[in-house]
């Protein structure tokens, strides 16, 4: 355990964080999620909606650092592909 004041700091400054990191990739697993599940369907309409949300999540989470910004354009290209192979 942390024994003097800035290690203290530090270890609530990373709660924090991590708390909010997980919230944030929890929520692009959920978008990314609910555009796989449309295109499954095969439902369009629903899968570009999501996409769309789905885009604004990780771009979101790109900025804020939680992920890469090659992964983030990777993971929306591989997505925009799938709902494009609907139409």
């Amino acid at each position: 355990m942390a024994d003097h004041a800035s290690a203290k700091k530090r270890a609530r400054q990373t709660i924090k964080r991590t708390a909010r990191n997980r919230n944030i990739r929890t929520n692009v697993r959920t978008c990314v999620k609910r555009v796989r599940a449309a295109v499954a369907a095969g439902n369009t309409g629903a899968a570009k909606k999501a996409l769309i949300e789905a885009v604004s999540k990780i771009d979101a989470a790109v900025s804020k650092g939680i992920y890469h910004r090659k992964t983030g354009s990777r993971h929306i290209s591989r997505l925009t592909h799938q709902v494009n192979t609907l139409s």
